[in-house]
């Protein structure tokens, strides 16, 4: 449990998925437009966390993490979104610590990321850029018009 009460849960069927699709689709930088089936694909293919309100403070959901892993030896980090209302009070910071620490109860020893302005954040539990940059690679499928 945070030191302000809000509760960390790995359990998927506690995500509200309308609240996070809201988010994600329409704040969230990296996924502005994304569409409600793309969210839902994504959901069925990975690790849902989320952090909750107290009980008191009706229990609602205030962040949200998505893993895409193996289960064993990697994971990728992504879709990482506090609320804006609770933002400032180390939610973010304190639920990747906990996402972390659920893959590594599972063996996972690498845990993959990108972000293009909460470098600091994630660098509080450990994160750091590419040791060896120069060995991955990556292919971008070219955008689509719709």
């Amino acid at each position: 449990m945070h030191p302000d009460g809000y509760v960390f849960s790995p359990d998927p069927a506690l995500v509200d998925a309308d609240l996070v699709y809201a988010w994600l689709s329409t704040d969230a930088y990296w996924a502005v437009g994304r569409p409600r089936e793309m969210v839902d694909r994504s959901f069925a293919g990975s690790r849902l966390f989320g952090v909750y309100r107290p009980e008191g403070d009706g229990g609602g959901q205030v962040a949200f993490a998505r893993v895409v892993t193996d289960g064993a030896t990697f994971a990728w980090l992504c879709d990482v979104y506090v609320d804006r209302a609770v933002r400032g009070r180390g939610l973010g910071t304190w639920m990747v610590e906990q996402v972390r620490d659920v893959l590594g109860r599972h063996g996972v020893r690498r845990i993959m990321l990108a972000t293009a302005d909460a470098h600091a954040v994630y660098a509080k539990v450990g994160f750091t850029p590419l040791a060896e940059p120069d060995r991955w690679m990556e292919y971008r499928r070219p955008q689509v018009e719709q």
